[in-house]
């Protein structure tokens, strides 16, 4: 088998190499950060771990900690659920509980969470997930319904502005000519983004105004600003902007849209599960949120741009993440978000059952009654989570000489 440093390397070349240099240097902070950053390799060192059998579903590919979160939906209401369909695929569903359950072993230290209270975390998860496959009722988590720290999370969004949002990813600066006033610029210091070249901004000013000319009001589309976004691990130096627009009139109506180039799911060369033929990748991790999801975010559209597919999506201040610290949190806190969490996915695979290929229902609801799955499952978490360390240990001494300079 390939080893970690050539897999790392290979995957990410051609990335922006300033972007890529956060990238690589985030993964040497810890074997959790590592894990988001290398979704690819986890699946490249899936089949030496002995999986139990369990049916097909529409996964999200990349399930773990940081892949559950806020945000407004297109109904206009907050909700928390999984936020990340790049990596979406038919697969077997045991794939993405593997993968989340190992982000739990691996996370722990970075939690302050103990091995026995990780093990605890990830059976309440499990036990939660196959709870809600046998009620066979997919529901959803709302401000209304929340409770606990999730609950608290999503109340607390009540309170974010726009205004303070826009004002921490943009500066006002004064127009050209005495009457023009101030206008909005994105800010490009390197942690929330930087400078776009010309050509990238005309590529995506052409891009989002070709879209607004088929909306109902096109003047919101109009573009202000471009910039590179920095965001996430695992997709740091993919082709990704920052689009100030018009909005609802600037300059404190002005809106922000995020603009990310989508490829194939590195699931797929591990698949042996016929896929759907998608016209293109954005399409199919769209089609796939708004699939497993009960409501999705607002403006969720498949675009492309020459050869490349992009997602196009509204930039809210409502989203967010639980943050987990034993240091600073009840053990039962913490389960209680596990056990949310283990249901969401749940949820999202009933929704989505019968569709193209995936199980249905019935299938899901017996195999959530079962337990004989369980046990086997928790033992290929914790094999996973030592492949990981192994490979960020060698990742490390690797960077420390110097071999990850982009």
């Amino acid at each position: 088998m390939i080893d970690a440093v050539h897999s790392v390397l290979k995957f990410n070349a051609g990335r922006d190499p300033e972007r890529l240099v956060m990238k690589y240097k985030a993964m040497r902070k810890s074997p959790f950060v590592f894990l988001r950053g290398t979704c690819h390799r986890f699946y490249e060192r899936l089949g030496a771990s002995a999986l139990p059998a369990s049916p097909l579903g529409w996964v999200c590919g990349d399930l773990h900690l940081e892949n559950f979160g806020s945000f407004k939906g297109d109904n206009g209401l907050v909700y928390f659920d999984i936020n990340d369909f790049d990596e979406s695929a038919l697969a077997p569903t045991a794939w993405d509980l593997v993968r989340f359950l190992a982000s739990v072993r691996v996370g722990a230290a970075s939690m302050s969470l103990g091995k026995a209270e990780a093990q605890l975390l990830c059976r309440s998860f499990v036990d939660a997930y196959a709870d809600a496959l046998a009620l066979g009722e997919p529901r959803w988590v709302e401000r209304d319904t929340a409770d606990g720290l999730v609950g608290a999370l999503l109340r607390g969004l009540r309170e974010r502005k726009r205004g303070a949002f826009l004002d921490e990813r943009t500066k006002l600066k004064r127009g050209e000519g005495r009457r023009s006033g101030f206008r909005r610029v994105l800010r490009t210091d390197g942690k929330k983004a930087l400078p776009a070249t010309r050509e990238e901004r005309q590529r995506v000013t052409e891009l989002v105004r070709g879209f607004a000319e088929k909306q109902p009001n096109p003047g919101y589309f109009k573009v202000l600003d471009v910039a590179r976004r920095i965001a996430g691990t695992g997709s740091l130096g993919v082709e990704r902007y920052v689009v100030l627009v018009e909005g609802k009139g600037s300059p404190g109506g002005n809106g922000l849209l995020d603009l990310k180039r989508t490829g194939a799911s590195s699931l797929l060369p591990h698949l042996r599960t016929a896929q759907p033929d998608w016209k293109n990748e954005a399409l199919r991790a769209v089609a796939l949120q708004q699939r497993v999801q009960a409501v999705s975010a607002g403006l969720l559209q498949p675009l492309s741009m020459g050869s490349h597919d992009f997602v196009l999506r509204h930039l809210q201040p409502s989203e967010d993440r639980v943050t987990l610290d034993r240091s600073a949190q009840k053990l039962k806190s913490l389960e209680q978000v596990l056990r949310t969490m283990g249901r969401m996915v749940a949820w999202g695979q009933l929704r989505s059952s019968g569709r193209q290929g995936s199980a249905i229902a019935d299938e899901l609801i017996a195999h959530g009654h079962s337990r004989k799955w369980r046990q086997p499952l928790l033992d290929a978490s914790r094999a996973c989570a030592a492949d990981v360390g192994d490979d960020w240990k060698v990742y490390s001494r690797a960077f420390d000489d110097g071999a990850f300079k982009a």
